[in-house]
């Protein structure tokens, strides 16, 4: 009996060891290699990394794009996500002024087309791939998530996607996106290129992050409050707007980081449960 215990205690120390190995793979390609070998820019820019759980099986994916307004910033995998049993990767893509919309925002899907297309070999859930990212990244995950055209092009439906968290993402049509149309930054646009645009009732879950209105970046809550009553009365039923007053656009990313990793878990006990 004292064998028996013996061993599952060394199993069981084994397993938690093997949960908290992690690894981590950098500048792969997304894109095909007939397409970047073509082009410098997009072999340069369009990689992403990835930080997973060595030996687990099954488990989640973040999906991460940094912020920098769309014409700076590099990709990152944020230390408040690591360590937590997930995987999260840091996408990189093309920025303006060198590309103009849609460039980026093709880029953004084509990574997590790659993700949905590659998880399952590193271990990971296909159903279980989460979109986030801040302020510009925050905004590409809204538009592949919610403008379905994106991944359609891939043959991957958006709403596969578990959940989508942006942090201070631009609800209206993006003011980099205006900028290169001549329109000033205090111009609301709403197009086709504003994740307001594609309100639908079918999305998949979303929580909405900001810093405080009063400290944010131009009207960033106003946007993502229009963008939760328009996703409310359109039908949606998992939209949660958070306001982290206190915090400005910069700062707000810490505090948001643990509401991101309980939507994370939380979501994925439902999903688990369905199998």
């Amino acid at each position: 009996m004292k064998k028996l215990m013996l061993l599952l205690l060394l199993v069981s120390t084994i397993y938690v060891q093997a949960q908290q190995s992690y690894v981590t793979e950098k500048d792969i390609t997304y894109y095909a290699d007939s397409l970047t070998k073509k082009d410098t820019y997009i072999a340069k820019q369009c990689t992403l990394d990835i930080y997973y759980p060595k030996g687990t099986k099954n488990f989640a994916t973040i999906v991460w794009f940094h912020g920098g307004g769309i014409t700076g910033g590099h990709k990152e995998i944020p230390k408040e996500l690591t360590d937590k049993g997930y995987a999260v990767i840091g996408v990189g893509y093309r920025l303006s002024p060198k590309v103009t919309a849609p460039a980026y925002i093709e880029d953004a899907a084509a990574a997590v087309a790659w993700v949905f297309q590659n998880i399952d070999s590193y271990g990971g859930s296909n159903q279980q791939i989460f979109v986030s990212g801040h302020s510009a990244g925050g905004y590409l995950g809204m538009m592949i998530t919610l403008d379905k055209k994106y991944l359609g092009k891939y043959g991957i439906d958006a709403n596969r996607i578990a959940a989508l968290i942006p942090f201070s993402g631009q609800a209206i049509t993006h003011f980099t996106v205006r900028k290169e149309r001549g329109v000033k930054d205090v111009q609301p646009i709403i197009d086709s290129y504003a994740p307001l645009y594609h309100v639908r009732a079918d999305a998949p879950p979303m929580l909405l992050i900001t810093g405080d209105r009063e400290m944010e970046l131009l009207g960033r809550y106003e946007e993502n409050a229009y963008l939760w009553r328009m996703m409310k009365l359109a039908g949606h039923q998992r939209t949660t707007l958070y306001e982290l007053q206190g915090f400005d656009h910069g700062g707000m990313a810490l505090p948001a980081f643990p509401l991101l990793l309980k939507e994370v878990t939380a979501i994925r006990k439902e999903l688990l449960k369905k199998e």
